[in-house]
């Protein structure tokens, strides 16, 4: 790894300099330098090729398992965790699975039910004893969305007060 810091940077930095600041020898760094790849190196570049042509021909949402099974396909022998560090090194993220939806059984309980207090009478006797509000409901594209935009969210409900339906209330968004 240092080896590897000094070789990029050593169009910038004196290699002497560097190899004195990492605690390196530049003898060290020169035979890196010269030495063939090793076996793993040349395995790994033999492999990132068809680890990226898999994890790109699933649209990008294989993950090291499935990658895995398609480079065993063509005859090289790795192991997972190969797979997962070439796919981290070439920053190769799968995408992940979305979310299910949970699932409605349809049965509701008494007590998530509200009752029903105003039992549709409107009138109150005396000012303040019956609020009312308003909801909108619309539809968008994952379904019922609720949407409480009005000009007052609660209203007293009877007592001589008439409320007309404005015509340009906000639209929900």
């Amino acid at each position: 790894m240092k080896f590897g810091f000094v070789a990029k940077h050593r169009g910038v930095w004196p290699v002497r300099l560097m190899c004195e600041a990492l605690g390196v020898s530049r003898g060290g760094f020169y035979a890196w330098m010269t030495r063939p790849k090793s076996k793993r190196e040349q395995l790994d570049e033999a492999i990132s090729p068809h680890v990226y042509q898999s994890f790109v021909a699933s649209d990008r949402t294989y993950g090291a398992r499935r990658v895995l099974m398609d480079v065993l396909e063509l005859g090289y022998r790795c192991g997972l965790h190969k797979i997962e560090r070439l796919m981290k090194a070439h920053a190769l993220p799968a995408r992940p699975k979305p979310r299910a939806k949970p699932t409605d059984r349809g049965n509701r309980s008494e007590v998530t039910i509200g009752s029903n207090l105003l039992d549709r009478q409107f009138v109150a006797d005396a000012p303040n004893k019956k609020w009312g509000g308003r909801l909108h409901l619309h539809l968008d594209g994952r379904g019922l969305a609720l949407c409480g935009c009005s000009t007052g969210s609660l209203l007293p409900l009877g007592c001589g007060l008439v409320y007309a339906k404005l015509d340009d209330e906000p639209a929900c968004n």
